[in-house]
């Protein structure tokens, strides 16, 4: 594998998985309720579920994509019921006190959910679009993306729950941890918003 490609492939990772964005927003929330311990198994079910999108796209899923727009639509609008489905979920969260609150998404939820992420499927499809390589050297560079998001995904969910835990500290007063819910459900509704623009 060429350092370059491959050096291509993290910064391109880094923006992806770096960015705000469905998993960002939840990792976020996480980390302000549940703290970073707790927040390790969502953290690690995303580039899990990645990975595993990135083989079935190198398998032949995005061909299956191309030929059936209608089944990449679908997962759009599953997924945009889910990320609704998980801010109202966030919602109810600002309504209980610290105590009450039910857990974080554990790590097959987290795996689950990039599959009705639309941003991942845009992500995974990209990623192999612009670095998969045709010939002898396909599969090498199809493991060498599952690799990259294996390398990159913990270190920008670190940052995105270590944030979420830092802003817990102006939390401790139940009604600034209601607003910061309440915030934190629009932003994932926002993104559905954003989806479809």
């Amino acid at each position: 594998m060429d350092i370059a490609l491959f050096s291509s492939m993290i910064l391109f990772g880094v923006v992806m998985a770096g960015t705000p964005g469905p998993n960002n927003m939840l990792l976020t929330f996480s980390g302000a309720n549940f703290g970073y311990k707790r927040s390790v198994p969502q953290m690690a079910g995303i580039p899990t579920g990645i990975a595993t999108m990135i083989l079935l796209m190198g398998l032949g899923l995005s061909w299956v994509f191309q030929q059936y727009p209608s089944v990449h639509l679908a997962l759009k609008i599953l997924g945009s019921a889910y990320l609704l489905y998980l801010a109202l979920r966030i919602l109810r969260q600002s309504k209980l006190a610290k105590q009450e609150m039910a857990k974080p998404l554990s790590f097959f939820e987290s795996l689950g959910f990039q599959y009705l992420n639309p941003k991942a499927w845009m992500m995974t499809s990209s990623a192999v679009a612009s670095f998969a390589i045709p010939g002898e050297a396909y599969w090498e560079s199809i493991w060498a993306l599952v690799l990259t998001f294996f390398l990159v995904n913990p270190v920008t969910g670190s940052i995105w729950v270590s944030f979420g835990k830092f802003i817990s500290r102006w939390l401790s007063a139940p009604i600034a941890r209601q607003r910061f819910n309440i915030t934190m459900s629009f932003l994932t509704a926002g993104c559905v918003v954003l989806l479809w623009v």
